[in-house]
């Protein structure tokens, strides 16, 4: 095997892919990135068995081929060599030369016959959508999964595909997250699954470079083919992301959203997330929570605690219903309105007892339940 490749290119691929290799892994090929030259560009694969991620860069290709090398020691050495282009010739001893101006490096690599392919599998669905949609959808709800390795079922974001629409919902049992998304599902391709939380991270990052991104998947497995705008990035077309799937059966969220909440505000959205963030600054973690004390066209937040204090927060609001006081956690407050990128929110609450909720004119809801007032 044997290539030229920009440096910049080079390093930005390796990037790309590094996320996904495991910091200790018990089976050295894992900590490999397989690099594989064809015709006009050069692939880079890693992969941790659970997810595994593929991106293709332009590149002279000499003599097709390919090899394995330590992923993390070849993204410093690329990243550090002195000039743009970089030559890499790999013979049969699983050992890459790489030289770049005065600069050579000789790299011990693994056989690529070990390293483990990425999962082909029959789509039994397959959808094509807007990567800008799918990452606002995404960051409008994780924040709600849960990190609870009792409760796997809910460390991970759950798509549903039915009823003319995608819905997202995040929930870690004291929140929940939900966002929809009008598309056209036809009846023999409804579907759901539940994406786990690394892959979700894995997401956010690398959706927003290009328009579409396809996604196919069926009981066991996600993928997703993501299209590049960027002709500068040197990636080719596309990037390839496949991921396993939370195995089990979401539990039905729909009878955690209240049915009907009797008072509801327009708020300011990064109003409130300030007042309430300063709010929360004298609260500990024993005593973690903000009280909302609603009344005639006024809301006012509070904190305390017995070791630092006390706080207090007001903002005008157009309501004109009877004073209610809720207390919630600070945190699960302020993810959904750091989330969200419309200022035109809604709060919406019954009593001191039941849950409160975020909503958005455009199917957002976040449901949050009330802490006990001290």
């Amino acid at each position: 095997m044997k290539f030229k490749i920009n440096q910049d290119h080079f390093s930005n691929g390796l990037q790309q892919v590094l996320n996904v290799v495991a910091t200790r892994s018990t089976m050295p090929i894992l900590s490999n990135v397989l690099i594989e030259a064809q015709e006009g560009y050069i692939s880079l694969t890693t992969t941790n068995l659970d997810l595994g991620i593929r991106c293709r860069i332009k590149a002279d290709v000499e003599t097709p081929g390919g090899i394995t090398l330590p992923v993390r020691k070849l993204a410093t050495i690329v990243r550090e060599l002195p000039q743009n282009d970089v030559f890499v010739d790999a013979g049969d001893n699983n050992q890459a030369k790489i030289t770049s101006g005065g600069s050579l490096f000789k790299i011990m690599g693994i056989n690529t016959e070990e390293f483990p392919p990425l999962p082909s599998f029959e789509n039994r669905h397959v959808f094509e959508l807007s990567q800008d949609e799918i990452v606002s959808m995404l960051k409008s709800v994780s924040y709600g999964q849960s990190t609870d390795e009792n409760r796997y079922i809910l460390n991970g974001v759950y798509f549903n595909f039915a009823d003319e629409k995608l819905t997202l919902v995040a929930t870690d049992g004291r929140r929940l997250a939900l966002t929809a998304l009008d598309t056209e599902i036809s009846e023999d391709n409804t579907g759901s699954l539940i994406l786990p939380a690394k892959t979700v991270a894995e997401l956010e990052r690398l959706l927003g470079k290009g328009e579409k991104v396809k996604i196919a998947f069926n009981d066991r497995q996600v993928a997703f083919e993501i299209t590049i705008d960027e002709e500068a990035s040197g990636l080719v077309d596309q990037l390839y992301l496949v991921s396993k799937i939370v195995e089990g059966n979401y539990p039905n969220y729909r009878q955690v959203i209240p049915k009907e909440t009797e008072h509801r505000v327009k708020i300011e959205r990064e109003l409130m997330l300030e007042c309430v963030n300063r709010a929360a600054l004298v609260t500990s973690d024993k005593s973690h929570s903000v009280k909302l004390k609603v009344s005639k066209n006024l809301l006012e937040i509070s904190g305390s605690s017995s070791e630092y204090g006390e706080s207090h927060e007001s903002m005008a609001i157009a309501y004109d219903g009877p004073e209610v006081q809720v207390a919630f956690n600070p945190q699960f407050l302020m993810e959904p309105l750091k989330a969200l990128s419309k200022d035109e929110v809604f709060f919406e609450f019954k009593d001191e007892l039941s849950p409160g909720l975020f909503k958005t004119l455009d199917n957002f809801i976040c449901v949050i339940m009330p802490l006990r007032l001290n």
